[in-house]
C-alpha cells in the first residue's frame, strides 16, 4: 500500500507548463496531492502525514525512457562483458571468451555482450577463427554492441548446423570470406539462425530472444530494476518485446517485482494475432501496459548495417540492410495503424527514414484517425526534407544522443561532415517535432544523465565537437526525458510532470543539472528514487 508522505526544503523542478518551481510535493495513495510550499502542501494534507526532509537537494519528475530493452538489459548486466574499454582489442575478447570457458561446463554456450571492434587498434571485425582459440569445447555467440549482429565460433556454427550452403535470409546476413566460408559474422536478421532462440521472429528484427528459464530471467529483471531505481529511471518503454519478454514482466508483476513502470511495444510479426484478437495499445494499466507496434526499416548505425543514400566507410553490406522491401514495410504498417496501433518504425539512415515516413503517410491517408503519435525510431540522419515531413505529419522523433558520446569519433571518420547532422535535435525542435530522450540500453548507458548530458554537450569519447549546432540546453533535455517521453507512451495524464493527481515517481538529486557545467552531469549523484509515493531506491544515510 502507498504511504502518504511529505517530501519537504526540496529545489523542486515541476516542469509543469508554467516552469513553476516549488519546495514540497505531498503525496496521497501513491499520488501528488499538493506542489508548493512547505506550509500550502502542508495544508492539503490528511493530518499527522510524515515529512522527509530532502536537505535542499533537487527534485525532477521521476525519468522516463521511451526505449529501452528492459529485459535485455538485464541479461547483458549478467553476461561476459566485452564492451569498450573492458575489452579494446582482439586479444582482449579472446582472453575474456578462454576465461569465460574456463569457469563452464563443455559444452553449454557462453554469451557476451558489447563488442565494438570500431575500436580495436587495427579496426578488423574478429573472425569466429579468433573465437576459436578461447574455446572450442563451448558454442560462443558474441553480440555487437548495436544488438543487431553477432559473432560466433566453430562449435556454435556446427551446433546450428550452418556451413557455406546455408542462404542469407531476409533482412540479415552471414558474413563469408574471400573463399566463401562463413566468418562468424551475423548481420541483423541472421542472428536467430546461429542461437537457439524461444520466439521465432522471422524477418523482423535482430532476434536476442533466447531460450532461458523464466526464474533466471526474472533475476536478469531484478538485476535491471535494482540499476534502474539507482538512475533514476521510473518508468520504460521496451521497444521489441515478445511473448518471452511479456511473460517475465507479467510474472514480475504478479509476484510484485516489477519496480519500474513498463510500457510494451509489441514486434511487428505478432500483428495478424493481435489483430486477430482485436488489441491494439494503449491498453494496460499505471504499472504493465502495451504501447505501440515496433516495426524495421533498416539496420544498425553503429554496426554500420543503417541504410544511407550515400555510401557509409563503415558500412557491411553494401547500400545498408533492409529488413523489408519498402511495399512489404507499407502493406504492415498501413495494417497496424488502420487496426489502430502507433507505430514505431526503426529508421536509422537517410533511406531508410525515407520509406518510413512513406508508408506511415500512406497508412495516414487511407485510414486518417485523430493524433496516432507514430514514432521513428532513432532518426539517425534525416534530411532537412524529412524533418520537415517528420514535423508534417505529427511523428515523434525518438532520439538516442549518447551514441554520439560512445561512438561519435567513428561516425566522424566514415560519415565525415554527415555526421554533423546526426540526431538534429535542435533543427527537430525548431520545427515543432516532438523530441524525446531515450537511451536504447542495453546499447547505450541505460543512466539519463548520461543521455542528457550528451545531448547537451554533443562531444565524442574523444572530445572532438560533433554537430554542436543541434545541441540542447539542459531544460530542454530534462523535459524530452519526462514531459515529452510521456506523451511518446500516452501517459501524459499521469506522468512527466510533479503536478496533483498525476502519480508521485519523482528523482532526487544532490545537485542541480540546470546549474551544472554540462560535462559533470553525468557524475551527479542520485540521492533517492520514489515511484508511486514510495521510496523505491535511496542511495544511504544522510
Amino acid at each position: 500500500m502507498a504511504t502518504d508522505r511529505i517530501f519537504r526544503n526540496g529545489r523542486i523542478h515541476t516542469l509543469d507548463a508554467r516552469g513553476t518551481r516549488a519546495e514540497a510535493v505531498g503525496v496521497v495513495e501513491g499520488r501528488i496531492r499538493a506542489v508548493g510550499t512547505r506550509e500550502a502542501v502542508r495544508a492539503a494534507m490528511p493530518p499527522g502525514v510524515p515529512e522527509i526532509d530532502l536537505g535542499g537537494r533537487t527534485v525532477l519528475p521521476g525519468f522516463i525512457d521511451a526505449h529501452n530493452h528492459f529485459l535485455a538489459t538485464g541479461e547483458a548486466l549478467g553476461a561476459v562483458d566485452v564492451f569498450y574499454p573492458r575489452v579494446g582489442s582482439i586479444e582482449g575478447l579472446v582472453a575474456a571468451i578462454a576465461a569465460a570457458a574456463a569457469r563452464t561446463p563443455a559444452g553449454r554456450w557462453i554469451r557476451a555482450v558489447g563488442l565494438n571492434h570500431a575500436k580495436f587498434p587495427d579496426g578488423r571485425p574478429p573472425t569466429r577463427w579468433d573465437l576459436d582459440r578461447a574455446t572450442r569445447d563451448h558454442p560462443v555467440l558474441v553480440q555487437h554492441v548495436s544488438g543487431h549482429w553477432a559473432l560466433v565460433n566453430s562449435a556454435a556454427l556446427a551446433t546450428r548446423s550452418l556451413d557455406e550452403r546455408t542462404p542469407d535470409p531476409q533482412g540479415g546476413r552471414l558474413v563469408r570470406d574471400a573463399q566463401g566460408r562463413l566468418t562468424g559474422l551475423c548481420l541483423d536478421a541472421a542472428m536467430g539462425l546461429v542461437q537457439p532462440v524461444a520466439v521465432d521472429i522471422g524477418s523482423h528484427g535482430p532476434n536476442f530472444h533466447v531460450e532461458a528459464l523464466l526464474d533466471e530471467l526474472l533475476v536478469d529483471l531484478d538485476r535491471a530494476t535494482r540499476a534502474y531505481l539507482a538512475a533514476g529511471l521510473t518508468t520504460v518503454c521496451d521497444p521489441q518485446v515478445t511473448r518471452r519478454e511479456l511473460a517475465v514482466y507479467r510474472e514480475a508483476r504478479r509476484r510484485g517485482r516489477l519496480g519500474v513502470r513498463t510500457v510494451c511495444m509489441p514486434l511487428s510479426h505478432q500483428l495478424h494475432e493481435l489483430r486477430a484478437v482485436g488489441l491494439a495499445g494503449p491498453f494496460g494499466d499505471e504499472w504493465l501496459a502495451v504501447g505501440g507496434m515496433k516495426f524495421y526499416a533498416d539496420g544498425t548505425l553503429i554496426g554500420g548495417t543503417a541504410a544511407f543514400s550515400e555510401p557509409d566507410a563503415g558500412c557491411h553490406a553494401p547500400g545498408g540492410l533492409l529488413y523489408w522491401p519498402p511495399d512489404e514495410l507499407a502493406a504492415m504498417i498501413r495494417e497496424a495503424h488502420a487496426a489502430g496501433w502507433q507505430v514505431g518504425v526503426h529508421a536509422q539512415g537517410d533511406r531508410a527514414i525515407e520509406i518510413a515516413l512513406d508508408a506511415i503517410e500512406r497508412a495516414m491517408r487511407a485510414a486518417p484517425r485523430a493524433e496516432p503519435r507514430h514514432r521513428i525510431e532513432h532518426a539517425g540522419l534525416p534530411t532537412p526534407t524529412q524533418l520537415d515531413r517528420i514535423a508534417a505529419l505529427g511523428i515523434i522523433a525518438v532520439n538516442q544522443p549518447r551514441y554520439l558520446h560512445d561512438s561519435g569519433d567513428e561516425f566522424l571518420r566514415r560519415l565525415g561532415p554527415r555526421a554533423d547532422r546526426l540526431q538534429p535535435l535542435r533543427d527537430e525542435l525548431t520545427r515543432g517535432i516532438a523530441v524525446v530522450l531515450s537511451s536504447d540500453a542495453f546499447v547505450a548507458s541505460y543512466r539519463p544523465l548520461d543521455t542528457i548530458a550528451a545531448s547537451v554537450s554533443r562531444r565524442t569519447r574523444g572530445g572532438v565537437p560533433i554537430g554542436l549546432d543541434q545541441e540542447l540546453t539542459v531544460e530542454e533535455a530534462v523535459r524530452c526525458h519526462t514531459v515529452e517521453a510521456a506523451r511518446a507512451i500516452f501517459m501524459e495524464d499521469h506522468l512527466g510532470s510533479l503536478e496533483p493527481e498525476k502519480l508521485a515517481d519523482l528523482v532526487v538529486l544532490d545537485r542541480d543539472p540546470f546549474v551544472t557545467p554540462p560535462d559533470e552531469i553525468p557524475d551527479v549523484p542520485v540521492r533517492m528514487t520514489v515511484v508511486g509515493g514510495e521510496i523505491a531506491w535511496r542511495a544511504g544515510p544522510d
